[in-house]
């Protein structure tokens, strides 16, 4: 069965390996023309700078610093990494969101997670979900103030591209379904459908040391209501880099430009926003790490509103919080 593995997974290298320096130059493309709209492409610009100029001083790279799982190391921007086999992980994950154009406006969800990794290329997520809610003279939104259960998730990840020594890129796709009996925005009961599919991606800048990491989103959702039934997108993509300073400390940075649809598809556009931040990965222990990012929204657009921000469909800050213990 080893065997079997390590042919299936030699075989899968060769098919995409070919095509990683081609793929990770579409990236960039696509990363420039999407946020020139936007007139940030210096964010990006400055991240891509920060990971040549890491690369360019690869030569002094200190042989204490080990591999490190990505996955985790680019704040709200997931990395490829997968885990070791059979590794089990349980953590808290919290996302805060803040800020609308009027009032006080905070809502967090905290996935309790349950990971676990059956072999090199799979990764499974689960879990129950818990919202809070603190909504106080936001323009279409009810006063309230509630923490409650916000219902279920689960995570399917595959490792398309295993990094090698031929290749520093690493691709894997990540599938999430959830359920929600509490809206994310407003805080009220709804019944809530979303199927969150992602490519997490990340290169090798500098040996164990430093990373270009890239996410391209897609999020459709249908909501019920007593209204009735309401479908809504997100689509996204985002750039990141991330340093290692010490062996067990990484700081970095990362930009992410969201779009928002009214529908599943990409006719019916509401507004977008564009997020910059920092991000701070800390291995606390052999078995133990913690990882915190904040991104603010420094540019976007809502539809038939004035301002420069899209604040409707997005806060203005959002945070992560993150502990995680292996066993």
């Amino acid at each position: 069965m080893n065997l079997l593995n390590h042919s299936r997974r030699r075989a899968s290298n060769q098919l995409v390996a070919s095509f990683a320096n081609r793929f990770s130059e579409s990236i960039a493309t696509a990363i420039n023309v999407v946020f020139a709209r936007c007139h940030v492409s210096a964010c990006v610009a400055l991240t891509f700078a920060a990971g040549m100029g890491a690369y360019v001083t690869s030569a002094h790279a200190d042989e204490v610093y080990r591999e490190i799982e990505t996955k985790y190391i680019f704040g709200f921007t997931e990395g490829s990494g997968i885990g070791l086999e059979g590794e089990k992980e349980f953590s808290p994950d919290t996302v805060v969101n803040s800020g609308k154009r009027d009032g006080h406006y905070t809502a967090t969800e905290t996935k309790l997670k349950l990971e676990v990794t059956p072999n090199q290329f799979v990764q499974f997520e689960f879990g129950p979900i818990v919202a809070y809610h603190n909504i106080q003279n936001v323009t279409g939104l009810d006063n309230l103030n509630t923490l409650a259960f916000g219902g279920f998730f689960g995570e399917f990840r595959y490792l398309l591209l295993d990094r090698s020594a031929s290749s520093p890129l690493s691709l894997t796709l990540s599938i999430e379904p959830e359920w929600h009996n509490i809206d994310e925005t407003s805080g009220q009961s709804v019944v809530n459908y979303g199927l969150e599919t992602n490519l997490n991606g990340d290169l090798e800048l500098l040996k164990n040391r430093a990373y270009l990491g890239f996410n391209l989103l897609y999020e459709p959702e249908r909501t019920l209501t007593q209204s009735g039934t309401e479908d809504e997108a997100t689509l996204g993509i985002s750039t990141a880099f991330a340093y290692r300073i010490l062996p067990n400390v990484t700081i970095g940075a990362e930009t992410w430009y969201l779009r928002h649809y009214d529908g599943m598809g990409f006719s019916a556009f509401t507004g977008d926003a564009v997020y910059v931040g920092p991000n701070l990965y800390v291995q606390l222990t052999p078995k133990m790490f913690a990882t915190f990012a904040w991104n603010t929204q420094v540019a976007g657009h809502e539809v038939g509103a004035p301002g420069n921000l899209d604040l409707a469909d997005f806060s203005r800050n959002r945070f992560k919080i993150k502990a995680s213990v292996e066993f």
